[in-house]
């Protein structure tokens, strides 16, 4: 019975073994295509096409991946064209490829990326380097290289580093060089910095082109210089660099990492081209040190010796070898986890023909989203190092290292991650510690500038010999005195002297030539002039231009050397001084409590010193007359009598300080009183002015119109030009009633020259405006700093002064004639405080007489009063005898009290 459920069990095991041999079979094919799109000869793919050709080696010699299939890679030229890429993407995928290895350019991989969201291939990139390359617009678009951003990032962190605040970009125009510009844009817009130009290059650029960029870069200022293009193995760039002569310490030249490659390529043997090369900058991309890649090198070199391969191993070797294995473990898994290599026709290819192309034989890849899922999932060390992705699958990188060339070596002066910055340690190193503690302390080893120079350059040039820096100054008809061309053609004039003073303070060599602004018949108009410099006519205008508000939206200004403001001038009346003026000075209150406080002061200083000093005993007459002598006496300080008492000379000290005070303040304010005296006008300030519906002047080309117009709304029709100092005298003296004017309104360092020799004329008020004048400069100009440093350490060495004092001290320097509206009296609330201090000291000085005084007047009355008389007890008799008793010379008590002391002395004794 068992051999017969035996013998009838034994074929069904068999039969379905075998089910499960052909379904095994089904899903490992014996081979797996692969395509790769790539140009070979040029500086990535050479080493790109060996690296994979290798990598496809070790895959099929390994046992441990794809269990018994084949990787078959089916490579395509793309020949560096757009156009050839994608035809030969195109015939790969044709061949029923389950991926797209490639392309090296970002150009390539937009198009062939479209090709690849239609038919569900899988496009892996390890060079691609375009920011733009999105998962959301290419979902099955992978590289395996960093992404010109953390690129971008990294060179923004070195020119805020060493702070730099403008670059000149120098890229390849398509989608790889204006992407990754506008990264760098906006990379250095986070650090405050911008790129000032931008010079892009042909796709197929030559020398001459490189040339004709590199001349154009030469009139600008900045001299930094970020270059963004493809690899390239003659260095040409750098050839135009030597012929032109832009390798000296002015200059500093920031690679992106395709100069990395570029030498990476060459053979170590090879090395002299690097003298050309001295002060460059480099980035590289950083791939740790490991056993498995310095095998892989020994391996390269091995076939470098070989001449099986003509390319030294770029960074981009690693990628593209660490890409095919990648590929093959995605595919691996695939198959392990039941996905099957299959293919249909398309739905979007669908009625689409050629004889050529056959477009309509181009096929789905039906695992294509299952294996781009497993793709994205990679978690895999390769000999770049660990390969895993973000969630918009980018590699997240392992940062780069910064390389100097210098004595003809590549030296690496640093390191750079996005967790890090920049760094002397490797990132691997720093992984784990704080980011923000990190990104603190950002530094670089030493670097060797071009020149052979190791002080870090400027970074830019405001001006050169060929091309001087192109200054503009007014051409003043009136005050010359500030600026002027004189009749040998040369400029003068106080700015100008100071201009050539700050210049010398300036760290560096300013070559420079003065072009005029304005005819010298009459004054220019200084709106105008300022912005002549906004719109690049002049680099800078020297002069006497003021600053507002209109004027700093259009420029920098230095630090302003005068200080101005618009100010009122008038006739003024020189008649006499009122013969009770110096009753102004304090108002009737303070007058009131001063003489008071003499008072107050004269009955208590009698009171604590009427006891123990003669000068303040006599007849009545006398002491009244010494009182009020000796308190009137010390305003004077002619007091002949003295204090004695400790009390009554601590009353002094505090009224003496107060008197001190009070008088100090007298004097100043009465000065003032007779000096605004002088300088009577029916205008008292800048209200009454517009209120008098009178005819104002103003000098020609000065703000001062658009202020009085556009800010205090003064109708143009009350303003008068202007043009010289005699038309300001004539227009003044005709008055507004006949021609003239009743006030001109100008800025004060003009005002205050035009009063120097006419005493009829005067300042009514203070400044009205606050302001000064400074020279004016591009925005975002750095030479506009240094003449501001410059300016400040003319002023506190006192050259500015001197500079002054030469131009407008010959005849002595203008005094400042203003006058207050109303002139400020003294008040009491300005001295309560002092008054309050004395009136304290005094009660007290007072209470502690009081209190010593009762003290001795009970001990008297103890042993000189009958309390058996009734009289005796009254309280008017108390009182007239307390002042009695204070009235007795404090000697003549104590020695009353000695005797007293004595006699109880004896009486206990015996």
């Amino acid at each position: 019975m068992k051999m017969r459920i035996l013998g009838g069990v034994l074929p069904l095991f068999v039969f379905i073994w075998v089910l499960q041999n052909k379904h095994g079979n089904c899903e490992r094919p014996d081979v797996v295509n692969v395509g790769a799109v790539f140009a070979f000869d040029s500086v990535m793919g050479r080493a790109a096409k060996k690296a994979m050709e290798l990598a496809v080696s070790d895959i099929n010699g390994d046992p441990n991946i794809l269990n018994g299939t084949s990787l078959n890679l089916i490579m395509e030229d793309s020949y560096c064209s757009v156009f050839k890429g994608s035809i030969g993407a195109l015939q790969v995928i044709e061949k029923q490829v389950v991926a797209v290895i490639g392309p090296q350019s970002s150009a390539i991989a937009h198009m062939i990326s479209f090709i690849s969201n239609g038919l569900h291939v899988p496009l892996i990139s390890y060079a691609a380097t375009d920011p733009t390359l999105s998962s959301l617009q290419f979902p099955y678009f992978l590289r395996t290289t960093q992404s010109d951003q953390s690129q971008m990032e990294a060179v923004a962190d070195i020119v805020y580093f060493y702070e730099w605040k403008e670059v000149i970009a120098i890229f390849l125009d398509d989608d790889y060089g204006r992407n990754g510009i506008a990264a760098l844009n906006d990379a250095l817009a986070n650090k405050m910095s911008k790129i000032s130009y931008k010079l892009p290059l042909p796709i197929n650029y030559d020398i001459t082109d490189i040339m004709y960029v590199l001349n154009q870069s030469k009139s600008l200022g900045p001299r930094v210089f970020v270059v963004h293009i493809n690899p390239d193995s003659q260095l040409r760039f750098f050839n135009a660099v030597h012929k032109l002569k832009m390798n000296g310490s002015n200059y500093v030249w920031l690679m992106t990492d395709w100069f990395s490659t570029t030498l990476d390529s060459f053979s170590p043997k090879n090395r002299s081209f690097l003298s050309t090369l001295e002060g460059v900058i480099s980035l590289r991309p950083y791939i740790p040190q490991t056993a498995r890649k310095r095998d892989f090198l020994a391996r390269w070199r091995k076939l470098q010796q070989n001449e099986l391969v003509h390319s030294g191993l770029t960074a981009y070797g690693l990628y593209a070898y660490d890409t095919v294995w990648v590929v093959a473990h995605s595919i691996d898994n695939l198959l392990q986890q039941g996905g099957n290599i299959s293919f249909s026709l398309s739905n979007v290819l669908n009625g689409t023909t050629s004889d050529k192309l056959q477009l309509g034989k181009l096929k789905e890849f039906d695992g294509g989203g299952l294996l781009m899922n497993i793709l994205s999932l990679t978690n895999f060390t390769g000999l770049s190092g660990k390969i895993h992705f973000s969630q918009d699958r980018n590699l997240i990188g392992s940062g780069y290292e910064v390389i100097n060339i210098a004595k003809q070596e590549i030296h690496t002066v640093g390191y750079w991650s996005n967790f890090s910055g920049l760094s002397v340690l490797p990132p691997k190193s720093l992984q784990n510690k704080e980011t923000a503690a990190t990104r603190l302390n950002q530094n670089l080893k030493s670097v060797t500038w071009p020149g052979g120079k190791s002080e870090t350059p400027r970074g830019w040039v405001i001006a050169y010999d060929e091309r001087p820096l192109r200054i503009g100054f007014p051409r003043r008809a009136s005050f010359t005195e500030f600026v002027t061309l004189n009749a040998s053609h040369n400029v003068q004039g106080y700015c100008i002297d100071l201009f050539y003073e700050a210049r010398k303070l300036v760290p560096y060599d300013i070559p420079f030539r003065f072009v005029p602004f304005g005819t010298g018949l009459t004054n220019p108009d200084y709106d105008a002039f300022v912005n002549m410099v906004a719109t690049d006519v002049f680099d800078a205008a020297v002069g006497d231009i003021a600053i507002v508000t209109n004027r700093t939206r259009m420029v920098d200004f230095t630090q302003p050397y005068v200080s101005t403001g618009l100010v009122i001038v008038a006739p003024i009346d020189t008649s006499e001084s009122s013969a009770w003026v110096f009753l102004k000075p304090f108002t009737l209150e303070m007058w009131g409590v001063t003489a008071l406080s003499f008072l107050i002061i004269a009955v208590v200083i009698w009171i604590l010193e009427h006891r123990v000093n003669e000068d303040f005993r006599g007849p009545p007459k006398r002491q009244i007359t010494t009182m009020f002598l000796f308190s009137f006496s010390t305003l004077f300080k002619t007091n002949q009598e003295n204090t004695v008492s400790t009390l009554g000379r601590m009353v002094m000290v505090v009224w003496l300080f107060l008197l001190l005070v009070i008088t100090s303040s007298y004097t100043a304010s009465l000065t003032s009183i007779l000096t605004v005296q002088q300088l009577a006008s029916p205008i008292t300030g800048i209200d009454s002015l517009i209120a008098s519906n009178s005819f104002i002047g103003y000098q020609v080309g000065s703000f001062a119109y658009s202020y009085l117009k556009d800010i205090l709304n003064i109708a143009p029709s009350r303003l008068k030009s202007l043009r010289s100092p005699e038309e300001f005298e004539a227009a003044l003296r005709q008055g507004s009633g006949n021609g003239g004017v009743m006030a001109i309104v100008d800025e004060l360092p003009y005002m205050e020259l035009f009063l120097q020799n006419r005493t009829d004329f005067g300042i009514i008020g203070r400044p009205f405006t606050k302001s000064g004048w400074g020279f004016a400069f591009k925005k975002d100009s750095p030479l506009a700093n240094d003449m501001s440093t410059a300016i400040l350490k003319l002023a506190e060495s006192g050259k500015l002064q001197e500079i002054h004092e030469k131009w407008f001290c010959q005849l002595g320097c203008p005094t400042d004639r203003r006058k207050d509206s109303v002139p400020d009296q003294l008040h009491l609330s300005s001295f309560w405080g002092l008054y309050l201090l004395s009136g304290s000291v005094t009660v007290l000085a007072l209470l502690i007489f009081l209190l010593k005084s009762i003290r001795q007047y009970i001990r008297y009355k103890r042993n000189h009063t009958d309390l058996s008389s009734p009289s005796n007890t009254r309280c008017s008799h108390v009182i007239f005898s307390f002042f009695d008793f204070i009235d007795e010379k404090e000697e003549a008590i104590k020695r009353i009290f000695a005797q007293q002391d004595s006699a109880q002395a004896q009486t206990n004794g015996s």
